[in-house]
């Protein structure tokens, strides 16, 4: 068994104590979130990979408000105009098709949004940092995921059309654990979709010290293999299987079977309805995450050794580690 890596825990430590240092948003903390994107534009440079701002212009976007406050019903908004930017990286002279590991940067108007979602972001820097010859790995750090993931709808578009995505792994709130039993929800009707071997413990004791792989029939393999390598690393991992079909098709599954939008809620949704086999990687946010957008959501609650060995995982799934 391999355990946590001290020297990756202090490095996504002070990764994500950078990026929360303040809420990071396109109304009122502009400022802040162009610092955190030029952070995240020098540490993958730094580390060797090429990396390209992608502006992002949409108007009249039917999506929901970052102000974090409300139910889904009143948060549901037309917004007429929307920019940001994405940052896309990848290793100098590689070739599409790509395996797109995607972080928002973005945060809702309130939160430092350290586990939401600095830790996603932290945890792509580090495995970009690891990864010895990535020249089949796309590392996306997506802006307006809170406002209905326009950023990553943008991307995926663009990645569709030149069928240069091969897969997508979703990095989102990735960074708290609650060992007490009680501390997991599972959504009413989602139960019977979870499986793994510490499938039967999170329901009978609801503890949430695990990484939710949530994956469609498209992407199974790609879940299979993460949940057996994270064995090895002492990552618990549940897979849920979401039922719906890639593409146009699974939107019509969606209104049949309600429940199943909670399944959603990250930037892995828009390269499944491109076709794209994806899996979401979480640890299923405010289900757990008593912080979740609030301001309470702060680097000290966030479980740094549990992160890296997400990270361990990942470097062991795309490519050979190189020497830190």
């Amino acid at each position: 068994m391999q355990g946590s890596d001290p020297a990756a825990a202090t490095r996504l430590r002070r990764t994500v104590e950078l990026l929360a240092a303040s809420p990071r948003n396109r109304a009122g903390q502009l400022t802040q979130l162009n610092a955190a994107r030029e952070l995240v534009e020098a540490e993958l440079a730094d580390a060797g990979w090429s990396v390209e701002r992608q502006p992002v212009r949409r108007r009249w976007v039917a999506g929901v408000s970052d102000t974090g406050r409300g139910n889904a019903v009143s948060r549901l908004r037309l917004h007429h105009d929307l920019a940001g930017v994405n940052l896309v990286a990848t290793w100098p002279g590689s070739t599409p098709p790509y395996t797109v590991v995607g972080a928002h940067l973005d945060t809702v108007t309130d939160s430092p949004g350290a586990d939401d979602n600095a830790s996603g972001v932290a945890a792509a820097l580090e495995l970009g940092r690891r990864l010895a010859t990535p020249s089949s790995v796309m590392i996306a750090i997506f802006d307006l995921e809170e406002v209905g993931f326009v950023g990553s709808r943008a991307l995926a578009r663009r990645l569709a059309a030149d069928h240069a995505a091969s897969a997508m792994i979703c990095l989102e709130s990735v960074g708290c654990y609650r060992d007490e039993p009680g501390s997991q929800q599972v959504p009413a009707g989602l139960g019977r979709l979870i499986a793994g071997d510490h499938a039967r413990d999170v329901l009978a004791q609801r503890r949430g010290d695990f990484l939710a792989v949530v994956h469609r029939r498209s992407s199974q393999p790609l879940a299979e293999r993460f949940c057996e390598l994270a064995k090895g690393f002492e990552l618990p991992t549940v897979r849920v299987r979401d039922p719906r079909p890639d593409g146009v098709a699974g939107l019509f599954a969606t209104a049949a079977l309600p429940p199943l939008a909670t399944l959603d809620r990250s930037d892995h949704l828009p390269f499944w309805r491109r076709g794209i086999p994806s899996v979401l990687l979480t640890d299923t946010a405010n289900l757990r995450n008593h912080n979740y957008h609030r301001t309470t959501d702060t680097a000290d609650t966030l479980d740094y050794p549990r992160l890296s060995r997400l990270v361990a995982v990942l470097t062991e799934l795309l490519a050979q580690p190189r020497d830190a």
